[in-house]
């Protein structure tokens, strides 16, 4: 079927009844010229503006941007409503302008105040609408003469916009249901005739307009399905700017447009030809100039809210001061309308008269860091603006990325070898249809899939998010426990693993624990342990229900990562004890330096003293009468001189005390040593008598 979807015919109905002529209470301003108004000059009172003023100008701002960016093929018919119903222009494309519309609007003129409320009725625009939807359009009648076949291979569809002024809820379910009515109709008289075409899907937008400072008498209601042909939604919305807003958003929803705000363009104030401000413009265009910036993820989005209008969405880009001529060619993979949002403004008109010259701009995402982005670029084609999207990601034509790039590249460690081992595993094969395939319960393709569920319920997709995975001592029990049921080996082989990995965990064996985003060296060794049990704990729950050899296995790691009571006070003792020998070592260190220090002082004394007394015996020696001394003092090469004596204590002499102090603990420390005088212990001592003689014993 060739499809024309809801946004290719649109029927504007305009109320054109006495109480849209009532004021919108939204005061303009008229007196510009308050500093140079001579004295005398009274001031002007501010104006307001109708509810017919208001609808029309935001219901020509809708057709000034549907035209702009869509020339062709989105047509409006526009309808005044009052006492009978007034139809300004057609579906032919040569009627599709503003210019044809304003004329037809100047004609008609405003709504007249004293005419009769009871005869005039947004019933006969809404009748009108659905009318003028069963007319075939131009490209309706060439896609079915295309075809050569019946009017069924093209759809008609369509959507009504109403602006009035409701009286009450019940008033719109009123509307609604002659809509419905009509469509009925209409498509019973459409299906004899060849001229007309019957309503496939017709969309119903229904705004209610009222004053500002008093309160609605309609409550806003979401797009609800009236029947299969018609859907209905309902707006409520203060007249004025809120007005032009809503509309603004409900172009943009229609005919699938976003926003986007050209930030810090430059231009000369008007007041200081030689000084110059940034000022931004926002422009509509379709969505798809920033698809593949949503895809990246790496869009700015500037996003401001207002009470009436809901959520307004707009992308900010950035102007790019190296502005270029036409000339230059730039890869582009697309090229998109654009209507400025506030055509009138003098921003807008000063960027619109600087494309039209014959310049592009360049426009580049703002970043925080980095270098800049440029993604976009707005130039001129006879006489129509056009927004560029330049190729700022990787080229069609490149060679397609490396998996190990991976996704913007901010993750590159994807388990790759292990995905290719996946899918090895789970190959599709051909099944000839046999009586055992039937009888088996399960098509192949579902046991297919089951298979691929129970192999993809815990399989993390990076190295550094899992721990067993990367552990080749697991491997057996997660190649089995993937599997839907489990034999008496298969737990056997499980319950080893498991018996494997409290082994490592007693010989305290490191893991592949990944460090990365983490300072430091990482978690500590009984920290990697319980990380590694609650992953391995995940991944058989998953499991669990499979079979009852499932649940073994569960419990088996359970029973094993828990540790007894009494294990757990002897590990507690033991830590406890390592800190006190470690205070122990460090104190007994610190005294050994200060005695070091000290015996090393009493050494350098006892040295000057044994020089000057050995300077008196070699005087007195000199005599031939003087005998010679009974006890010679040490010289000074033969006095060993401890190693902390010699200067600052080094690492070497610091690891050896500590050694020594370790070893002392562990035997009986040797008598002799103990009594022992500068490391020297005299041998048979009691063999003396008490006159110091030797007592000779004969055996």
């Amino acid at each position: 079927m060739k499809m024309f979807s809801v946004s290719h015919k649109t029927a504007f109905v305009v109320d054109h009844c006495p109480y849209m002529a009532e004021s919108s209470r939204q005061q303009v301003e008229c007196d510009v010229l308050t500093k140079s108004r001579g004295q005398g000059m009274i001031p002007l009172a501010p104006v307001s503006k109708s509810l017919w003023t208001c609808a029309v100008e935001c219901s020509m701002e809708y057709c000034r941007i549907l035209y702009d960016v869509y020339p062709l093929k989105k047509l409006i018919n526009y309808i005044v409503s009052d006492s009978e119903f007034h139809i300004l222009n057609s579906w032919r494309q040569e009627d599709q302008s503003t210019h044809e519309l304003m004329s037809a609007l100047a004609a008609v003129g405003p709504p007249n105040p004293q005419e009769d409320p009871e005869c005039c009725s947004v019933l006969h625009g809404l009748v009108a609408a659905v009318e003028s939807l069963c007319k075939i359009t131009e490209y309706q009648h060439e896609a079915r003469t295309t075809l050569m076949d019946t009017a069924d291979r093209v759809a008609n569809r369509g959507r009504i916009i109403c602006l009035t002024n409701a009286k009450s809820d019940t008033h719109v379910r009123m509307l609604e249901d002659c809509v419905q009515e009509t469509i009925l109709e209409q498509n019973k008289m459409a299906a004899g005739s060849d001229r007309l075409m019957p309503i496939q899907q017709c969309e119903l937008v229904l705004v209610h307009i009222f004053p500002q400072g008093e309160d609605t008498l309609v409550s806003d209601r979401p797009k609800k399905e009236v029947s299969s042909l018609l859907t209905s939604q309902v707006h409520s919305v203060r007249a004025g700017r809120h007005l032009a807003t809503k509309l603004n958003i409900l172009v943009q929803q229609h005919f699938d447009l976003a926003s986007t705000t050209i930030t810090n363009i430059p231009m000369k104030e008007e007041q200081h030809a030689n000084t110059s401000a940034n000022y931004d413009v926002e422009l509509l265009h379709h969505r798809d100039a920033h698809l593949e910036f949503f895809k990246s993820g790496d869009l700015h989005m500037a996003g401001s809210t207002s009470r009436d209008s809901g959520l307004k969405e707009t992308v900010t880009l950035k102007w790019c001061t190296p502005r270029t001529n036409s000339v230059e060619l730039h890869y582009c993979t697309g090229a998109y309308r654009i209507s400025p949002t506030d055509v009138n403004s003098r921003p807008s008109s000063c960027l619109t008269n600087f494309l039209l010259n014959g310049r592009s701009v360049l426009l580049e995402q703002p970043r925080k860091s980095g270098s800049k982005v440029i993604s976009h670029m707005l130039s001129s084609h006879g006489g129509e603006i056009f927004l560029h999207v330049l190729n700022s990601t990787r080229s069609t034509l490149e060679d397609p990325p490396s998996i190990s790039e991976g996704c913007g590249g901010r993750v590159t460690d994807y388990r790759i070898t292990d995905f290719g081992e996946f899918m090895r595993e789970n190959r599709l094969t051909p099944v000839p249809e046999s009586p055992d395939t039937e009888a088996s319960g399960k098509p192949p393709a579902e046991r297919a899939k089951a298979q691929l569920e129970r192999y993809t319920r815990y399989w993390p997709m990076i190295i550094s998010q899992t721990t067993i995975f990367n552990m080749q001592a697991v491997v057996p029990l997660a190649n089995l426990i993937v599997k839907e049921s489990l034999s008496e080996e298969d737990l056997l082989t499980c319950q080893k693993t498991v018996y494997n990995l409290v082994d490592m965990e007693r010989k305290n064996d490191p893991l592949p624990i990944s460090t990365v985003g983490s300072r430091g060296k990482g978690p500590k060794r009984d920290e990697q342990y319980r990380i590694m049990w609650n992953e391995l704990e995940t991944l058989v729950k998953t499991h669990v229900a499979g079979s009852e050899r499932h649940q073994r296995v569960l419990d088996c790691i359970i029973a094993c990562r828990s540790k007894p009571p009494e294990e757990e006070e002897r590990k507690k003792r033991g830590r406890k004890r390592e800190d006190k020998e470690d205070k122990a070592e460090k104190n007994i260190n610190k005294d050994s330096e200060d005695k070091s220090w000290q015996e090393s002082e009493r050494l350098k004394g006892a040295l000057e003293r044994g020089k000057e007394e050995q300077g008196e015996s070699e005087v007195i020696k000199d005599s031939p009468d003087s005998p010679e001394p009974l006890n010679k003092k040490p010289r000074l090469e033969e006095i060993q001189l401890p190693e902390k004596a010699k200067g600052p204590v080094s690492l070497l002499t610091m690891w050896t005390n500590r050694i020594t102090v370790a070893n002392s603990r562990k035997h009986q420390e040797f008598a002799g040593r103990i009594s022992s005088v500068n490391n020297k212990a005299e041998l048979y001592q009691h063999l003396k008598d008490e006159n110091g003689c030797v007592i000779m014993y004969c055996i």
